[in-house]
């Protein structure tokens, strides 16, 4: 696996400042809890000690949580998603109960300080690890020597060069099928599909399904062209796709069109399947070579598939 997928160094550090933090804290509380009481501004009783102790020793695991998973940030996610939610859900009981406790002003935006400082990293490194989730197992981090050009075969049996010996191919490369802009992609290839092909290029579909997927094509009459199932990504990773980011796949402008072609153009959403942070991508193949590729910015450009295919077959005119 390339180190694009890896823990960054920083998110060790913030998961172990974080957890040192934490049992510092939990230390006082449970020594001193007078002392910080006081210095918080709040009622020195033994009530309140009593429950600022306890306090301090659920800090304290959670501390120790921490520093476990500093030693891998993405393989402890779990450990990540507490500490997360439990920031989350402190700041919210923050910001309520300020307003409401004017004594406990003082220790309460202190606490939210605390509690939102650690928010942004710990949902960036959420975001890490769901995408190393679906790195593990799959192409990336196979050895590059991977040659799934030469292995994979369509749903007829044949390879993607024993199509592209006879004439050009498109080689459209889709996202999971759930995906709304998948969708959309597929009712433009059945749209245009007489005008591509008489170009004199073909199409090949290569998608993330596990299963030949008929169901799924037949409902844009497009069970007859020649697919290729590549649920674990090495013939995307080959035509240098890559797995996208946060804004590639819910950037504001990914949002607003998955709005116009799921409802208002009728397209909708189902259920996720396959690597839903794969990126897609267009190629016209023939005889070995690349003549020509599309590599989306946003997976929820459009781009111009006849197009494509025109020049692809206009050297061979030529």
């Amino acid at each position: 696996m390339t180190m694009n997928y890896q823990p960054k160094w920083w998110m060790r550090l913030v998961l172990l400042l974080g957890g040192l933090a934490n049992l510092s804290w939990a230390l006082l509380s449970l020594t001193i809890p007078g002392t910080v009481l006081n210095w918080s501004g709040l009622e020195n009783t033994a009530t309140t000690i009593l429950l600022w102790r306890c306090i301090g020793m659920i800090i304290g695991v959670y501390g120790i949580g921490f520093l476990i998973a500093s030693r891998h940030p993405y393989r402890h996610w779990p450990i990540v998603l507490l500490g997360f939610v439990g920031k989350l859900l402190g700041a919210i009981g923050c910001l309520i109960a300020i307003p409401a406790i004017t004594s406990a002003t003082q220790a309460g935006w202190l606490i939210l300080a605390n509690e939102a400082l650690w928010l942004v990293p710990f949902a960036v490194i959420l975001w890490g690890a769901l995408r190393y989730q679906y790195t593990a197992n799959s192409a990336y981090e196979m050895p590059e020597a991977d040659a799934p050009i030469q292995d994979l075969r369509t749903n007829a049996g044949r390879r993607l060069d024993d199509l592209a010996n006879q004439r050009p191919q498109l080689v459209v490369f889709l996202r999971h099928a759930g995906c709304t802009f998948c969708r959309e992609a597929m009712a433009e290839l059945s749209r245009r599909r007489d005008q591509i092909e008489a170009t004199g290029c073909g199409i090949v579909l290569v998608h993330l399904g596990k299963g030949d997927g008929e169901s799924f094509f037949q409902q844009y009459a497009m069970q007859d062209v020649p697919r290729i199932s590549d649920p674990e990504c090495r013939l995307y990773r080959q035509f240098g796709l890559d797995l996208g980011g946060f804004h590639q796949l819910f950037g504001l402008r990914v949002w607003l069109r998955g709005i116009v072609a799921g409802v208002f153009h009728g397209h909708g959403i189902g259920r996720a399947q396959g690597n839903t942070f794969q990126m897609p991508g267009v190629f016209t193949y023939y005889h070995g070579q690349v003549i020509e590729g599309y590599q989306h910015e946003l997976a929820s450009d459009q781009p111009d598939y006849l197009e494509l295919a025109r020049r692809a077959t206009q050297p061979m005119a030529a």
